[in-house]
């Protein structure tokens, strides 16, 4: 039986793939920790946290991602990574800035829709409490 030297990875967001290609290695963080897969690593499956991935390819470049939580599975030489939402960056350098301004706006923008839904919540609570009272 022959080992493997690469695994095929696939990071998935709900509207698109992010990252599809061959790599040596894979680092992420669980909620109990980081760990390193590689090739000949037995089959996994954990939560991810909100944290940096990093693939390395098969010229041992390393390619960064910033990932929300997740569900990632190994399973044979194949990692799939299921995320709501992430993103690439060139460097961990430029990664940060990607996360400080795409994540933050989004993070607005659902602060937001979250006030709206409360205000309308509120009132239709308060429209059956003026059904309950008696018309004169």
């Amino acid at each position: 039986m022959s080992l493997a030297t690469v695994m095929q990875v696939e990071l998935r967001l709900p509207t698109r793939s992010l990252f599809s290609g061959s790599a040596s290695k894979v680092y992420a963080v669980a909620e109990n920790g980081s760990f390193t897969l590689l090739p000949n690593h037995t089959d996994f499956i954990t939560a991810i946290v909100p944290s940096v991935l990093i693939v390395t390819d098969e010229q041992h470049q390393e390619l960064f991602f910033a990932v929300d939580e997740g569900i990632l599975i190994k399973k044979g030489h194949q990692v799939e990574l299921a995320t709501r939402r992430g993103l690439q960056g060139k460097s961990l350098t430029a990664l940060n800035e990607l996360v400080a301004t795409t994540f933050m706006a989004v993070d607005e923008e659902e602060r937001v829709a979250r006030s709206a839904l409360s205000r309308l919540e509120a009132n239709i609570v308060r429209r059956f409490g003026d059904l309950r009272k008696p018309q004169l």
